[in-house]
């Protein structure tokens, strides 16, 4: 008997998906079958279209742009210095 083996993203190793719909319908699926709720988005890496089980408006938190490249050092007491 021959089965389908799907393709995998090299860097996440997740099922690829074409586009929105397919992925979609996979994660209607997976609610159907084991009652497992999943959401789908679009891979930064390979640009096909993913599941998670993390729900992406509470998963991810936003980072204030006046943080996003700013050095902190680890060491216990470190003040950088002013100039």
């Amino acid at each position: 008997m021959h089965y389908f083996t799907p393709k995998r993203c090299t860097e996440s190793n997740k099922i690829m998906y074409h586009d929105k719909a397919t992925a979609q319908r996979a994660a209607d699926q997976s609610f159907i079958e084991r009652g497992t709720e999943l959401w789908v988005y679009r891979c930064e890496y390979c640009g096909t279209w993913h599941l998670t089980h993390r729900d992406p408006r509470t998963s991810y938190r936003a980072v204030p742009l006046n943080q996003e490249l700013k050095p902190h050092s680890r060491k216990k007491g470190y003040k950088p210095r002013r100039r």
